[in-house]
């Protein structure tokens, strides 16, 4: 009676059991964690990670970032012990972010390119002391900038090709840094030509761009500009990061970033941009990124503090959901809990 309408050419039968008799049980491939195991689909591996590390200046500099729990803020000598220990994990890439005291910023960003400054030395001695690793680079001004804007501004506008410049000198000294993977995090049109056309001039073929893509303007970006303290001076950056609505926009932004020389497509949240990530996946043969930023971290984080949730469970169902949307590679705070989880 139950199955009539689902079955209905079916010959009437007096049970459920009756008529189930001769279907198929996808249970059946759930009845064990052996069976379950052979038949998984989609796997997240600690190689499939990238952990993002924040640098600051000075030696014996360690601080919790509050709003990131088991997240923390290092100078160079501990940074240097934090990537030996993740890479004892297995963990074999990392993004460093520099966080900036406002007495080193200015309007035009310049210390991003001043070979001198505690960011671009930290990477050439990461580089020396573990060249094994992959190491990735974020190329953006609010770091560096006065204003807290990831491009130029005049007259409180945000200058798209004047931007270009900065940041074509800051990816060359970061590459000459011996960075692996550039990250230009900014959205400006046309970033990712103008860079690899720059490193291409000077040598550096082999350094990969892995291209923000899609960033859009999330509110899951909190606990991250706490850790840099870049939270941008007035307004929004509503202007250059993609509407929270916009799916078919993405698409032209991956096209461009593929016709111009990237390496790698990010799509930035990961959690609420599923869809986005599946649509970039499907669309284009390069490998697509996913950052499960500060936001995604730190709410799980705070619910698992309460009792709320499982922790290892929801960072596993998590990372899992992204890898299964289409993402190669996931940027994410996780990762050295994860890592220690499966070591």
């Amino acid at each position: 009676m139950v199955y009539r309408g689902l079955f209905r050419n079916w010959p009437r039968f007096d049970t459920p059991t009756d008529t189930l008799m001769n279907s198929r049980r996808p249970r059946r491939n759930r009845k064990s964690e052996a069976v379950r195991n052979l038949v998984e689909e989609t796997q997240v591996s600690v190689k499939d990670l990238i952990f993002p590390l924040f640098l600051v200046e000075g030696r014996d500099q360690e601080s919790e970032v509050a709003s990131m729990p088991g997240i923390y803020r290092r100078s160079l000598d501990g940074m240097l012990r934090e990537i030996e220990s993740c890479m004892k994990l297995g963990i074999s890439a990392v993004d460093v972010f520099p966080a900036y005291p406002e007495s080193l910023k200015d309007a035009v960003a310049s210390e991003s390119y001043n070979p001198e400054t505690f960011y671009l030395k930290a990477l050439r001695q990461i580089k020396k002391e573990f060249p094994e690793l992959c190491l990735m680079s974020d190329v953006a001004m609010d770091p560096y900038s006065s204003d807290g804007h990831d491009g130029l501004v005049k007259n409180g506008k945000i200058l798209n090709d004047e931007t270009l410049v900065i940041l074509g000198k800051m990816a060359l000294a970061q590459a000459e840094a011996g960075v692996d993977i550039l990250g230009p995090s900014d959205m400006m049109d046309g970033r990712v030509g103008y860079i690899r056309q720059l490193l291409d001039q000077h040598g550096f073929i082999d350094t990969s761009i892995m291209s923000y893509t899609a960033k859009y303007a999330s509110a899951f970006y909190g606990p991250f500009r706490d850790a840099l303290d870049s939270a941008p001076k007035f307004g929004d950056k509503k202007t250059y990061q993609m509407n929270p609505a916009n799916s078919k926009e993405a698409l032209v932004e991956a096209a461009l970033d593929v016709a111009e020389g990237a390496d790698f497509l990010m799509v930035k949240p990961a959690l609420s941009y599923l869809d986005i990530i599946k649509s970039l996946s499907e669309a284009h043969p390069l490998p697509i990124a996913a950052y499960n930023v500060s936001g995604e971290y730190s709410m799980v984080k705070a619910a698992a503090e309460r009792g709320w949730l499982d922790y290892d469970r929801s960072m596993n169902e998590m990372l899992l959901s992204i890898k299964r949307a289409g993402a190669k590679v996931i940027l994410t705070y996780f990762a050295k809990d994860f890592a220690k989880q499966k070591h």
